[in-house]
């Protein structure tokens, strides 16, 4: 599984992650609970959906790693 998120991408899937379940425990709401999705895709840097689309916003450096 090669990385597919750079850091602005994962900092601010992190963010969004925050906020959906924030919103969800505000409202009592489960669907909170989807803010986890972005979060973990953000900390395994890798997003499922990007390999179909060819997408990488992950740069050289930052692959290597």
């Amino acid at each position: 599984m090669n990385k597919n998120l750079g850091k602005v991408d994962r900092t601010l899937r992190i963010i969004i992650g925050i906020v959906i379940i924030v919103f969800g425990v505000i409202n009592n709401s489960w669907l909170g609970l989807i803010g986890v999705i972005p979060i973990f895709t953000a900390l395994i840097s890798w997003c499922p959906l990007y390999c179909p689309l060819k997408i990488n916003t992950c740069s050289k450096k930052e692959c290597d790693l």
